[in-house]
């Protein structure tokens, strides 16, 4: 707003953009009744968490990593703490079971 309450006029050849629309958010019964929803909910339990597994899994052969991100933030945080890597780059933990419970 300038001095006298009016909105500044348009900078010469500057163009106006209107918001860009985006498509309404899914409703839970629209987002559920997609296939790969159906197919989540048809499984056992224990087929749930058997693909759950196979996610874990995969999210580490690609580099995931199961330690949180410092919070630099907390009182607790000290910025002068180890955070040294291990040498392979994993967490060092090792898998003691891989079958199936």
């Amino acid at each position: 707003m300038n001095q006298e309450g009016m909105a500044p006029a348009p900078i010469e050849g500057q163009e106006i953009r209107e918001p860009e629309t985006t498509a309404a958010p899914l409703t839970d019964e629209e987002r559920f009744t997609e296939p790969e929803w159906l197919e989540w909910f048809a499984l056992t339990p224990q087929q749930r968490w058997a693909e759950s597994e196979k996610l874990w899994a995969h999210y580490l052969e690609i580099g995931g990593r199961l330690e949180p991100e410092p919070d630099t933030q907390s009182p607790f945080f000290d910025p002068d703490a180890s955070s040294e890597e291990p040498a392979d780059g994993w967490a060092g933990l090792r898998a003691v079971r891989r079958g199936g419970v």
